[in-house]
């Protein structure tokens, strides 16, 4: 959603033209709610990333299931490069009087199935870090398709 999220997207894209994605891994998943990744390599450490940029979540846009949404710590502009795809219609997630929300900035277009394929798998705990697939589900690459 280039038009009502250009940060959120530029960001994401940029990541992708750099290659950053290859080899990170959705390293929290929780069915019936999000699986993210974006951040973290098959080892589960944390990769450098560029500066946070600015939430999105006032662009109208909701985290109904398939859509695409910045992931960030409780600081509202702190996302960089971690993303969740909702599994799940997640209102509670999209801005509020009482809530920053969470910028969604795309859907998933193709490939649902296998989204509710990684939503499906065994997870557990690992280091400090909950809700980690047992095998890795790796993102081996990323790339930008035109239509």
């Amino acid at each position: 959603f280039n038009d009502k999220a250009p940060i959120s997207a530029k960001n994401f894209e940029s990541y992708v033209k750099d290659n950053f994605y290859n080899g990170t891994v959705f390293h929290r998943v929780i069915p019936d709610f999000m699986i993210q990744g974006g951040g973290m390599d098959v080892k589960m450490t944390e990769k450098q990333t560029r500066a946070p940029i600015q939430n999105e979540s006032y662009n109208g846009l909701k985290n109904t299931r398939g859509t695409l949404a910045m992931a960030r710590t409780n600081n509202p502009n702190s996302a960089t490069s971690q993303f969740f795809i909702n599994v799940a219609n997640n209102d509670f997630l999209d801005k509020s009087m009482m809530n920053d929300g969470y910028a969604v900035f795309g859907k998933v277009t193709e490939g649902l199935d296998i989204v509710n394929e990684i939503k499906g798998v065994r997870t557990g705990n690992r280091g400090y870090h909950a809700d980690v697939p047992l095998e890795n589900v790796v993102i081996e690459s990323a790339k930008i398709i035109s239509e």
